[in-house]
């Protein structure tokens, strides 16, 4: 089928926006919600650690230092597997790829209610990793074949929002299952949030198989038309951005790339020490409660992802993703920094300042993603964004550890916020330093676009 028979005029022209419009609608409706599903699923896994420390500390007879190794040992297995996992999905495809990575994570967290040891549970916490690498990255890069540049952090900011739809379910979940599980058939409430938080995952991996469609030339469910459309559109996307990497090794030696994993750590850093220790942080607060404490993470991750999809939505429309990703990041380290002088003192104003925290760093995170599809294509960009990913959330590995060793040597999670700040407050300088503003050519594309938008 030739793209030039369904020929689309400039963006500027209106005639055909309703039609390549529909299109992209019936892409996101078709993927963004099973992918969100996915992420879900996948958070939920991620992080439940953190809620079954509440109770698994105490049986175990585990410290706080063991707790934030082990939670943080998961972000070494993604380092080392990330980008073979991302050049795996460049050459088979998403489907079977996020297929493989659903299963597995799946498998290992029902494995983690078997725990009895540090050694066992940083395996686990390891393979965890090992097995899940390359599942958000593969995510990025994946969209990335389905929707042009000034569409992305709007699409971007729609699927990490699942991070925070997971906090508003997972919490409450996992304070249910904690308190009303206990004891059932001799296991702990910790060990059943693994296992009935584990399965739904080994099923996803098989649905993944029948569900997901590589590229848009493979999409069945887009008319002719359609696929002729996003095609062209792709196509003049390319163009808009100019010459870009395409080189595999020539991307990983780009010093761009490594300057987004600068920023990037930063931002990961304070994103870690919230996941893993915020519902630590609200039970020093004062809400000893499991299910409280589920439903105070659930309120602010409900914020957190009303954040990212109305800045991703605005980085969209102004074409705009330096201060759409530097400022929510500003904000979120002020806020922890509050974060750690409240706490214990005022909780209703900690329980604000962690929500603002929340908000300011997930807003942050979708429009990074911007940052690196300006400057790579096609295999670079799959391995550039997987080594971004992985060598950034090495920060997951640090901050969980430096917050569970300072916790426990100062009976305190202040030192330990007030760090997390000051990495995440380099965001905005480095991104100031190093990130160039938008090229006129995409600056126009956003207008145009925006201009055929309802406000």
């Amino acid at each position: 089928m030739a793209i030039r028979s369904y020929p689309v005029p400039d963006a500027s022209s209106t005639r055909p926006r309703p039609s390549l419009d529909a299109a992209y609608r019936r892409i996101t409706w078709r993927l963004l919600p099973f992918l969100m599903a996915l992420w879900i699923l996948s958070w939920i896994d991620r992080v439940n650690i953190g809620f079954a420390k509440l109770q698994m500390l105490s049986d175990l007879k585990f410290s706080e230092t063991v707790y934030g190794i082990g939670a943080g040992i998961f972000f070494i297995g993604y380092f080392l597997c990330e980008v073979p996992s991302n050049l795996l999905l460049e050459y088979i495809g998403a489907r079977k790829t996020i297929a493989r990575i659903t299963f597995l994570w799946g498998a290992c967290c029902v494995a983690m209610m078997f725990v009895t040891t540090p050694a066992f549970f940083y395996v686990l916490r390891f393979l965890l990793g090992v097995f899940e690498a390359g599942f958000y990255p593969g995510v990025i890069l994946y969209l990335t074949y389905w929707y042009p540049s000034e569409r992305r952090a709007k699409v971007f900011g729609l699927f990490m929002s699942a991070s925070a739809i997971a906090g508003v379910i997972g919490g409450p979940l996992a304070g249910a299952i904690l308190t009303g599980m206990d004891g059932v058939n001799g296991w702990a409430g910790w060990q059943w949030v693994f296992l009935l938080e584990g399965i739904p995952s080994i099923l996803a991996g098989f649905v993944t198989l029948l569900y997901l469609t590589d590229r848009p030339a493979k999409a069945t469910w887009l008319t002719p038309e359609q696929r002729a459309l996003i095609e062209a559109d792709l196509g003049r996307d390319a163009e808009a951005l100019g010459p870009r990497e395409h080189r595999i090794l020539a991307s990983l030696k780009d010093v761009r790339v490594w300057q987004c994993i600068a920023i990037f750590f930063c931002i990961i850093m304070a994103n870690s020490a919230l996941t893993f220790f915020g519902p630590s942080v609200v039970r020093d607060a004062g809400f000893t409660d499991p299910l409280t404490v589920g439903w105070i993470m659930s309120a602010a991750y409900l914020c957190g992802g009303i954040g990212m999809i109305l800045n991703g939505r605005h980085s969209d429309r102004t074409g705009e993703a330096r201060l759409h990703c530097g400022i929510p990041a500003t904000i979120g380290a002020l806020a922890i920094t509050l974060v750690g002088f409240l706490v214990p003192s005022s909780p209703v104003l900690a329980m604000l300042a962690l929500a603002a925290a929340i908000v300011g760093t997930m807003s942050a995170i979708p429009v990074f993603w911007q940052i690196p599809g300006r400057f790579l294509a096609g295999s670079a960009a799959a391995a550039g964004i997987a080594l971004i990913n992985s060598v950034a959330n090495l920060a997951g590995f640090g901050a969980p550890a430096l917050m569970g060793y300072l916790r426990e040597h100062t009976g305190s999670a202040s030192a330990g916020l007030w760090l997390v700040a000051a990495f995440e407050l380099a965001t905005i300088v480095l991104i100031l330093a190093f990130v160039p503003p938008a090229t006129p050519a995409l600056e126009r594309r956003a207008a145009a676009r925006a201009a055929h938008e309802p406000a």
